[in-house]
């Protein structure tokens, strides 16, 4: 069960520009900014951070950048934000045998070295305590330009707070990005959905 419900759309009207604004990477607006809702500037500080972060213009691929959203919502456990992430990824091409292989990126011949090392980087910076050294941030710098690794940790950045948004309110999962999830990991982990539905 939710610990708030979402609210629908319709309860703060003048929001509807901002709740637009999710259509065009998910096909609707997630329960979890119906829930902000009661506090509007949030929905609209949010939506201007993720504006931002998953900017079309920047310089990391946009799939890609769901993903590395994906292992830090793991790092977190947040199974709301890993299914979310997983759509989106989906919804920027990231190909079936890339997701499949997300939580196994390590060893996946999918993944290059280059997104192997972003990934590790984007874990070690969800940790609790940080868990990113002089050493790695190094590796990354190999592969990755200035700006880039400042996308990549504005992606980790975000989903810390989506992560402690979605676990704490207990957000009903939509029936979209638990069906990509379902697909993508299946008997990895997917019993996970079950959870979700749970509380749905």
């Amino acid at each position: 069960m939710p610990r708030l419900q979402p609210l629908p759309p319709e309860t703060t009207p003048e929001l509807k520009p901002f709740f637009d604004f999710f259509l065009g990477t998910l096909g609707f607006t997630p329960n979890s900014v119906l829930t902000m809702q009661r506090k509007p500037k949030l929905v609209q500080a949010f939506a201007q951070l993720n504006a931002a972060v998953m900017d079309p213009q920047g310089e990391v691929d946009l799939g890609f950048r769901r993903l590395i959203g994906h292992v830090v919502s793991k790092v977190s456990g947040c199974l709301y934000c890993q299914a979310h992430t997983l759509l989106g990824a989906h919804n920027f091409e990231v190909n079936d045998e890339k997701l499949a292989d997300v939580w196994t990126y390590s060893t996946s011949p999918h993944y290059s070295p280059r997104e192997r090392i972003a990934l590790d980087f984007a874990m070690a910076a969800a940790s609790q305590p940080n868990a990113v050294t002089d050493e790695l941030f190094a590796q990354v710098q190999q592969h990755w330009s200035e700006a880039e690794i400042v996308e990549i940790l504005g992606v980790v950045a975000m989903f810390a707070f989506l992560n402690r948004w979605n676990d704490t309110m207990a957000t009903p999962l939509e029936a979209a990005p638990l069906a990509v999830a379902e697909k993508a990991l299946g008997s990895q982990c997917w019993s996970a959905g079950k959870h979700i539905e749970s509380q749905a």
